[in-house]
């Protein structure tokens, strides 16, 4: 065991008395959850620099069900454990991640006491300025990582600095990256996305281009985020 998931295993212990490491005495470790999220972050590593490699920070463990009941007086404690394992293990390698680390469990019926699965994203945290109100009136907008944002006449700069309208922590998405704009063609909307001179480019349904006029459902990938334009009622879906 390396000396860092040592020192997990001894501030875990320390937090919670050693009641933690009793009651998985016979089940899956956490130790062995914080490895697999370590190795999940080095093989996803997407590399941004000479020095700087982005990789996930939304995880999803699911666990037996035995182990998950197991699990559920301490879930929060431990998971704080792992978040600031994940923070240490990146500054030691270089990593970046693309918004705030999550981490969630959830038993499954179908994986035996001791075995777990861990898969990772890169989720980039998104803000825009647009209201509840200016989303539902939307007859065009943009879902960017479970939020909707609305497109009007007179475009929407997404990009990562502050004067980009949709602001999207992303390591690998510039300042002003893409523009989307809109126009009426008679009774419909239409939507066009062009490339402002970004460093990393984008792709339109997984071809590269620098302009492109995309229809409902078009996905839009910039840096490791991806976009999808929707054209039609946005009543019914999540705010920003």
């Amino acid at each position: 065991m390396s000396n860092g998931l040592q020192k997990l295993e001894s501030r875990l212990e320390a937090a919670i008395s050693g009641v933690f490491a009793r009651a998985f005495r016979s089940a899956v470790q956490p130790v062995e959850i914080a490895a697999a999220l370590l190795r999940e972050c080095d093989n996803n590593s997407q590399i941004l620099s000479r020095d700087r490699r982005m990789v996930p920070n939304d995880f999803h463990i699911e666990l037996s069900t035995s182990d998950m009941a197991r699990l559920a007086p301490y879930d929060s404690a431990l998971i704080e454990e792992l978040t600031t394992h994940l923070h240490e293990h990146a500054r030691t390698q270089g990593y970046v991640f693309p918004g705030p680390i999550s981490i969630e469990f959830e038993g499954a019926r179908d994986l035996p006491v001791g075995r777990f699965q861990v898969v990772g994203k890169a989720t980039a945290s998104v803000s825009g300025g647009a209201s509840d109100t200016e989303v539902r009136r939307a007859t065009a907008f943009l879902d960017v990582n479970g939020t909707r944002h609305p497109l009007h006449d007179g475009g929407l700069v997404v990009g990562r600095g502050s004067d980009a309208d949709l602001r999207i922590n992303d390591p690998g998405v510039s300042r002003r990256h893409a523009e989307f704009t809109t126009w009426r063609d008679g009774p419909n909307v239409r939507v066009a996305v062009t490339d402002l001179g970004s460093t990393n480019g984008m792709l339109v349904n997984g071809q590269r281009v620098t302009k492109a006029v995309v229809d409902s459902g078009a996905h839009v990938r910039i840096g490791a985020t991806d976009i999808t334009v929707i054209i039609g009622d946005a009543r019914g879906g999540a705010g920003v």
